[in-house]
């Protein structure tokens, strides 16, 4: 059954927005819906229009079986809308979907132009484009926000015809003349952004060779790296810097850091490794920031490791863990080793008595689970009070350097720098020549064993 919430007046200084959830039931629609619930949805939403700097006046919501053809929720929810437009004065309907061309035309003209439609892609390209910081970032987010607005720039140049024409836009009523100069105007104004699409492109395409050779230098330095992931707001630029004493932009905002910043950081044992803060992931990730943000994610895909910080205060820890896991799926990073940091547990931690081993150092660890399913495994940490760091950083450690990994290859006589490399970091347990190449049998840090799967021996 469909819902409607009425907030409090604000004031007029921003930006009024009405929210629009729909929720689906049929199996063929229902992805859409995320692992939120739509309660849960809606509040993101309702922080991603603050982050946005609107004000969020109230919102409708309504459950059926698929999005209605036209207008995504069903007529007499549009005529609710009107109605609720009159009640509340708001500018903006924020509808908490990806809408189509087709959807926002007709709702726009079914709401007689009285209200700006927009969806939660737009929203978070605008959110993007208002915090990027770095020429990489510009670049990014300039690239998908091109790429969402060219299937619509017919929508665009009807609305123009139609005010040129003083009829309604429609085929054989815009006035004669005005039908060809409107198409040779649209014709003119996408390939303009083709244009500048593929310009886009090709300067990312540099970012990424860039990165490349970054990445390179790394593997030669043999320094490894670890890709800090999470749910947008979950504290991963906080932790970074609480990890190494660093002053990275930390925000209580969805999305407050989109550039990647990596630092050096040492481990209780000696060693040394570079971790890197990634951009935040959130339920129903417009599909062009994935792309535009591609080299970006790169790091992820390329890292040694990966630390998921999740917030555990949060209602829906374990569905917003959940949806980042599927993206990194998607990007190819899904099976990669992963150590999960359960953030902002100060409660927690301070409340637990202290516990200690035979030889007076306190336990690390505690024997029962803090959460089930794929948080179970977790260590309890807070970023911003520097609490249980060390367990952390003892547990990259022994991921990075010491948990070694059975491994079986045949390498080539002129491979000597991989053979070297095996007897640095790992155990070579039989090293015999052979009319193919070196067999080899050794044990190795998990982090290795991309470098040597062409050579893989089954």
């Amino acid at each position: 059954m469909a819902k409607r919430d009425r907030m409090s007046a604000t004031s007029k200084s921003k930006p009024r927005a009405f929210l629009v959830g729909a929720e689906f039931r049929d199996n063929k629609h229902k992805a859409r819906n995320g692992y939120l619930t739509m309660a849960a949805s809606l509040t993101e939403l309702a922080l991603l229009c603050d982050t946005a700097g609107l004000e969020v006046v109230g919102q409708m919501t309504q459950t059926l079986d698929a999005p209605n053809k036209a207008t995504f929720i069903g007529t007499g929810k549009v005529e609710e809308l009107l109605t609720w437009k009159d009640a509340e004065d708001f500018d903006i309907a924020v509808f908490d979907d990806e809408l189509s061309p087709r959807h926002q035309r007709e709702l726009e003209e079914s709401l007689l132009g009285k209200v700006q439609v927009l969806d939660r892609t737009a929203l978070i390209l605008d959110i993007f484009a208002q915090h990027a910081r770095t020429r990489e970032g510009s670049l990014q987010v300039e690239l998908a926000q091109y790429e969402y607005r060219m299937p619509r720039l017919t929508r665009l140049w009807t609305h123009l015809a139609r005010q040129a024409g003083g009829g309604s836009g429609r085929s054989g009523t815009g006035g004669v003349g005005t039908r060809g100069p409107g198409e040779t105007q649209l014709e003119i104004d996408k390939r303009l952004i083709q244009d500048r699409i593929s310009k886009l492109k090709a300067e990312l395409e540099k970012v990424k060779d860039q990165r490349t050779q970054q990445r390179r230098q790394r593997k030669r330095a043999e320094v490894p790296t670890l890709a800090i992931v999470g749910y947008t707001n979950a504290g991963k630029s906080t932790l970074l810097n609480a990890l190494s004493h660093s002053d990275v932009l930390a925000e209580n905002k969805l999305f407050a850091t989109l550039d990647p910043t990596t630092r050096k950081v040492r481990l209780p044992r000696g060693h040394e490794v570079l971790i890197t803060d990634t951009v935040g992931f959130i339920q129903k990730l417009p599909t062009q920031l994935v792309a535009a943000f591609r080299a970006t994610l790169e790091e992820t895909i390329e890292a040694d490791a990966l630390l998921h910080v999740v917030d555990i205060t949060h209602t829906d820890a374990q569905e917003q863990a959940r949806t980042v896991m599927d993206t990194l799926t998607d990007l190819g990073a899904g099976e990669k080793q992963m150590i999960f940091a359960l953030n902002k547990s100060e409660k927690i931690l301070e409340s637990r008595p202290k516990e200690w081993t035979a030889d007076g150092q306190p336990l690390k660890r505690y024997d029962e689970p803090v959460f089930s399913g794929i948080l179970s495994e977790g260590i309890l940490v807070s970023a911003k009070k520097h609490l249980g760091l060390d367990e952390l950083l003892s547990e990259i450690e022994a991921v990075l350097f010491e948990r070694l990994t059975p491994l079986r290859v045949r390498l080539p006589y002129n491979a000597g720098d991989l053979v070297a490399l095996l007897r640095r970091q790992g155990t070579i347990d039989v090293d015999k020549p052979e009319e193919n190449g070196q067999y080899i049998e050794a044990r190795v840090p998990g982090r290795l064993l991309d470098t040597y799967k062409n050579y893989i021996v089954d």
